[in-house]
């Protein structure tokens, strides 16, 4: 990639975080708290700096190494979320089978604007069906909206996503797929805390499929906005998520997430539950 763009690390800070690029100081700086991760690339996707068969190509390199790492590292890394080129339909829907037939691999990523278009847009739906015919899950992170003069970190992903889980409900794909399993980041945004404005607002079919969405509980602690949004998705569709290694350098925020689903008011085996068994079921079910 930075071969094809080298103003990568200017548009994307971010990749200057060592633990990030070096995978010998991520071990090193392993966090002692018996966690495996899995792990995904971060949102610089192919789709924008190439045209379509070499973002199949990269894709399936990126793939590939993730794979790679997966299994020299099995004792840290669980599995491997990968990526699709979403500017090349035809190859993302093979990639799909790619990924369901890769042992390390157990998902793929998708991002609530692919090519300034929303993830609900008809050009992208061929991929979500296929991802749910084939049981895959798919992981929602945000990016920016480049149309908006005031991008940041710290409202604008979350109303990204928000939207973007609107406009899935609002496009029907729970409708056609209701199989589809998707994982929202960031405790799934806005939506818990508005979600009278969700069932007062939009047609009662499309309020309940919000319901269909799975979390992460990757927002940096905050013991009441977990509970918030347990008691909106339903325990079963809330997962262990941290964002490492990003946010509290260096290896992330595992002790504050972990410090904030122990002090939930619940007991030891729902707490278990969201720590492991959802992710496992995740995957199955």
């Amino acid at each position: 990639m930075l071969e094809i763009s080298p103003e990568i690390p200017t548009i994307f800070p971010f990749i200057k975080i060592k633990n990030l690029i070096d995978l010998t100081s991520r071990l090193k700086q392993w966090p002692n708290d018996n966690t495996k991760q899995a792990i995904s690339l971060v949102n610089i996707s192919p789709e924008d700096f190439c045209k379509p068969n070499q973002a199949a190509q990269l894709s399936r390199k990126a793939n590939d190494e993730l794979a790679e790492i997966v299994f020299d590292h099995s004792d840290k890394f669980e599995a491997g979320v990968g990526v699709l080129p979403m500017n090349n339909i035809d190859e993302a829907i093979k990639i799909v089978d790619e990924i369901v037939q890769n042992p390390h691999l157990i998902g793929a990523q998708i991002f609530t604007r692919h090519l300034g278009k929303s993830i609900a847009d008809p050009e992208f739906r061929p991929v979500l069906a296929k991802a749910a015919e084939a049981n895959l899950p798919l992981w929602l992170h945000p990016v920016f909206d480049q149309r908006k003069p005031d991008n940041n970190l710290v409202f604008s992903w979350e109303y990204e996503l928000s939207q973007a889980m609107l406009q899935l409900v609002e496009s029907k794909i729970f409708e056609d797929y209701p199989n589809l399993k998707i994982l929202v980041h960031h405790a799934g945004a806005m939506v818990p805390f508005f979600a009278e404005r969700i069932n007062h607002i939009l047609p009662n079919e499309e309020a309940k499929c919000f319901k269909n969405f799975y979390v992460d509980t990757a927002i940096l602690g905050n013991t009441p906005a977990l509970q918030l949004a347990i008691d909106y998705y339903g325990l079963d569709h809330v997962l262990f998520g941290t964002d490492a290694p990003f946010a509290v350098p260096p290896s992330g925020a595992n002790a504050e997430v972990s410090g904030a689903i122990n002090n939930l008011a619940i007991s030891k085996q729902d707490k278990q539950k969201i720590f492991s068994e959802n992710f496992v079921n995740f995957l199955k079910t």
